[in-house]
């Protein structure tokens, strides 16, 4: 099976000022001013992590910013290693100080941590996690400060099914779902008709799907043409090497379960149990990722995809051998961009006018020039 990848997947993107500047809006004004929207974000924020713990059974919990490097607890955030972590040693007066890193994603910690508050089987845990993520190119919808509502929660290996994955994607939607209703009821100016209201139902499409669709076209340009015909869809089975040779989009190996076999509705064999919900953004008339999310490896599929990867050398880390010897539960989990949702929700053209960050000289010029009021 090959690993590789491949080097145009993700078609050209975006990797220059001048194309940031030409796909941002020329016309934008926001609906909300600056203290409307701080108020809309602390309303929206409070209803989505309420209504997400009451729809799956979570309860929030402190989460951590900084781990220790031994940990491996750490987010890699793919297979190819190229998304390092800031790291430092910290602990003043320590004959050795602690070799520690900033946070990328808490996907490792959680499972960890469903032990730690005695979480049974249906139970799980929300964050409010915030992370660096220093290896991104920064633009309208990416930025190095993350904040998600991270959530994991205990299931049963007979619930590792993609019958279970799709039920719970389904009932954070409605939570997405009521948090625009919501939202526009408090403030009546997000409810317009130039910005259509997200579908009541999303579409599930598996990633060999997408590519029959689209066999000619890189990733993320076969997501904005399905965005066309359905505005919201959950893509299914993100890091298996699909028909042509190549992943839909690279996955770590060590925490959603991209190699379990499946079968589509109509019998057709498929792979994985992790997918992403996507949504057609009409403000900056893209593609706009909400969520990734999955049932989580097992000890058998760790393996399997640590191999698949050439990265067997990490079952010696604590959160490897805690899998391998059934020392955490089985889990479902994931990650909801809080910036990115109320970026959406707010008919917003950047994260920075919901998210305080630091953004390059040149962006702070565009986003002036057009209008897009960003924080500092």
């Amino acid at each position: 099976m090959s690993t590789g990848k491949q080097a145009d997947l993700a078609g050209p993107g975006i990797s220059t000022y001048q194309e940031v500047e030409k796909i941002l809006p020329t016309d934008y004004r926001s609906l909300l001013d600056p203290k409307e929207t701080q108020l809309a974000l602390r309303a929206l924020k409070r209803y989505i992590e309420d209504h997400l713990n009451r729809e799956l059974n979570l309860f929030t919990v402190e989460v951590p910013l900084i781990v220790t490097r031994e940990s491996g607890v750490n987010d890699y955030l793919d297979r190819d290693g190229s998304r390092t972590p800031i790291e430092f040693p910290c602990g003043l007066g320590l004959d050795r100080r602690i070799d520690a890193q900033v946070v990328q994603a808490a996907t490792k910690w959680k499972r960890m941590a469903l032990r730690q508050f005695q979480c049974d089987v249906g139970e799980g845990i929300n964050t409010d996690m915030r992370a660096v993520r220093k290896d991104y190119f920064l633009d309208h919808d990416h930025s190095a400060y993350v904040d998600q509502w991270d959530w994991e929660k205990v299931i049963s290996a007979e619930q590792r099914t993609l019958d279970y994955l799709k039920d719970t994607v389904r009932r954070i939607w409605r939570v997405i779902k009521g948090a625009e209703t919501f939202i526009q009821g408090e403030f009546p100016k997000l409810r317009t008709d130039r910005f259509p209201s997200l579908p009541d139902e999303l579409t599930f499409l598996h990633a060999e799907d997408l590519l029959a669709m689209y066999p000619d076209l890189p990733r993320k340009q076969r997501e904005t043409q399905v965005l066309q015909k359905h505005p919201a869809v959950f893509i299914v089975g993100i890091g298996w090497v699909l028909g042509d040779g190549y992943p839909h989009e690279m996955r770590a190996a060590d925490y959603d379960d991209w190699v379990t076999p499946t079968r589509s509705e109509d019998g057709r064999p498929m792979h994985g149990l992790n997918g992403d919900i996507l949504v057609w953004n009409p403000v900056t008339k893209r593609r706009h990722e909400l969520t990734s999310m999955g049932v989580r490896v097992n000890k058998d599929t760790l393996r399997q995809q640590l191999e698949i990867s050439g990265q067997l050398d990490f079952l010696k880390l604590p959160y490897h051998q805690a899998i391998l010897d059934d020392r955490i539960p089985l889990s479902i989990g994931g990650g909801i961009g809080q910036s990115r949702t109320t970026m959406l929700l707010l008919r917003k053209a950047h994260l920075g006018e919901v998210s305080v960050s630091v953004w390059p000289k040149q962006l702070k010029e565009i986003c002036a020039k057009k209008n897009i009021q960003v924080l500092a």
